[in-house]
């Protein structure tokens, strides 16, 4: 097969096809800019995790005096020194717990104001109104229901929180924008696949004569098919470039310049270059094979080769 009659053919084919060939680029671009979103996304979403699960404690609040006239799980009133011992003397004993941290009412106290100080009811506080407190680190941050299923209802403690809940509510949104974001990105695929299927097609009406002769002189089937088939690619392919390019200059614009939200929301740590460098082969590869797969199978039904 000769290289140059390849290429001239492909030329001609996205020249003579240059609306469609446009519409095959903008929508392999969007569906994959898409994809390589929702990746970066996932692993967005996995640091995030791993950042912030290792950060999470379990909070033993200790009844005060304030709680056992107030709430029934201090019925019994305040805690006492010797419930407090007996508590972090069971605390050290678990396998699960890494580290125990007391909070007095004082510190408790401090910790509010420094938070809440503007707040019209922190001038209303005093510190025998706050409640002590264990922050237990856990070695897995998945093992929260061991600690609440000890001390949650036992006497002196006022509730077991864990903060992992809070932020499971936020992976949750995340997850959710991430899945429809996906969905978008499927639609795209099916649009860019039909795209690409009626261009193939259209292009190889066009061109019927030509192949016609072709298979008059005996010319291989592989051989017709070829810069249809390629030409299919190099738009995808051209599409697929696009799409790298949209996932950089995101990158690039959101996170460290343009909004440059590392800078803005320190609390989270974000993915770094490697992250998007990585897809990038992918997205290519993706955008080469899928459109010289469907334009293959496209001319096998159409073409009688």
């Amino acid at each position: 097969m000769r290289a140059q009659f390849v290429l001239s053919e492909i030329g001609v084919g996205l020249r003579r096809n240059l609306t469609m060939t446009f519409a095959v680029i903008v929508s392999v671009a969007l569906s994959l800019a898409l994809f390589g979103g929702s990746l970066l996304m996932s692993d967005q979403v996995s640091t995030m995790k791993g950042y912030w699960y290792d950060k999470v404690n379990v909070s033993i609040f200790l009844c005060n005096k304030s709680d056992a006239e107030s709430d029934p799980n201090c019925a019994k009133g305040a805690v006492t020194d010797e419930q407090k011992g007996e508590i972090k003397s069971d605390l050290g004993k678990m396998s699960v717990v890494q580290t125990v941290t007391y909070e007095s009412q004082d510190a408790a106290y401090k910790h509010y104001k420094e938070q809440f100080g503007d707040s019209p009811l922190a001038s209303s506080l005093t510190p025998d109104q706050m409640q002590e407190s264990y922050r237990i680190k856990l070695k897995d941050p998945e093992k929260y229901q061991v600690i609440a299923t000890a001390f949650d209802g036992r006497d002196g403690v006022q509730s077991v929180q864990d903060q992992k809940g809070i932020l499971d509510n936020l992976f949750g949104l995340l997850n959710g924008m991430n899945w429809a974001a996906r969905a978008v990105m499927a639609l795209m695929l099916v649009v860019a696949l039909m795209l690409i299927v009626n261009t193939v097609r259209v292009s190889a009406f066009s061109r019927r004569r030509e192949t016609g002769i072709m298979r008059l002189v005996g010319a291989s089937g592989f051989y017709i098919q070829a810069p249809f088939i390629m030409e299919a690619a190099v738009a995808g392919l051209i599409g697929g470039t696009v799409a790298c390019g949209f996932l950089v200059i995101a990158r690039y614009f959101l996170i460290d310049h343009g909004l440059a939200l590392s800078e803005k929301l320190n609390l989270i740590n974000f993915i770094g270059w490697d992250a998007v460098l990585t897809k990038l082969p992918l997205i290519l590869a993706t955008s080469l094979l899928m459109p010289a797969m469907a334009a293959f199978f496209a001319l096998r039904k159409y073409l009688k080769v």
